[in-house]
């Protein structure tokens, strides 16, 4: 099962997707978004509507952030070993060796929606693309054992963690330059569990103007799933709705040479195995932005 969230004629759902034709839950359920619909424990009652006669065409909506109103949205750093050693060549410093998940947080201001503008800051160029799987926590819990973390899950999900590299090395924490308004992607749906028999083996990749980028298999990721659940349970309550970005591979844009930098009217694309494919345009940011 696949669930969206988009905006239509100004008024903001959520809805089972069946061959790009959505079905409106919010309509059917009263339910008014997809993160009350985890928090209610839910999900099951969606499938219900599979065979329902389509409200839209997935043409006619506006994407949303999957969860639009996500509350915790944290991000996994450095977390396949060949992208640990491409930025520690782009960085000109040592490799950060860690035996614990290094994390950081996403506001929802940064985040944007499938088919939306990817925004460039006024106040950089170099704004770069990292593909990453997303999870989307359904089930609350804290101190989640590693072997029953995937009874926490809803689902998975495709994100660009676009980041403004300048930003991101004005000191030692990289948070102004993970959080600027509209440059993570996140989306275009929520694949349940049902659908993916090998979430740690999924292949994931990006596309700029149709050239890959990046290509790797999330099997290789230093931290799995379990390991990253369990891990951010051990501090933080996890509730539904929550997202985790499990980190980028490697052939981001900052280590190649010449950096590659995402321009105004490229076109970036995250794919990802049985999860689906993010597609966004780079704009310039505005006086509204």
């Amino acid at each position: 099962m696949r669930l969206c969230s988009f905006r239509v004629a100004g008024a903001s759902s959520f809805g089972l997707v069946r061959d790009y034709q959505i079905v409106d839950l919010r309509k059917r359920l009263g339910v008014p978004s997809l993160k009350v619909l985890l928090q209610r424990d839910e999900l099951r009652s969606a499938s219900a509507f599979e065979n329902c006669v389509a409200d839209y065409s997935t043409s006619d909506v506006d994407f949303l952030p999957l969860i639009p109103d996500v509350e915790q949205f944290i991000c996994v750093g450095a977390n396949y070993n060949e992208h640990l050693e491409e930025a520690r060549a782009a960085n000109n410093a040592q490799t950060a060796t860690h035996d614990k998940p290094g994390l950081f947080i996403r506001v929802p201001q940064s985040l944007c929606g499938h088919m939306q503008p990817l925004v460039l800051p006024r106040v950089s160029e170099q704004l770069d693309f990292e593909c990453e799987l997303a999870v989307i926590i359904g089930r609350r819990g804290r101190h989640i054992s590693k072997e029953k973390s995937f009874e926490h899950i809803a689902g998975f999900s495709c994100f660009n963690d676009g980041s403004i590299r300048d930003w991101q090395r004005h000191t030692s924490q990289v948070t102004a330059g993970k959080n600027f308004a509209a440059t993570g992607p996140f989306g275009p749906w929520l694949v349940t569990q049902e659908e993916i028999t090998t979430p740690l083996e999924l292949e994931i990749r990006t596309l700029l103007n149709g050239e890959v980028m990046q290509q790797a298999n999330t099997r290789d990721m230093i931290f799995d799933v379990p390991t990253i659940v369990s891990y951010v349970s051990s501090f933080l309550e996890l509730r539904p709705g929550d997202v985790i970005a499990t980190g980028t591979c490697s052939g981001v844009g900052m280590a190649r040479k010449p950096p590659r930098w995402m321009k105004v009217g490229d076109v970036c694309e995250v794919e990802i195995e049985k999860v689906g494919k993010l597609v966004n345009q780079i704009v310039l940011e505005t006086d509204e932005q």
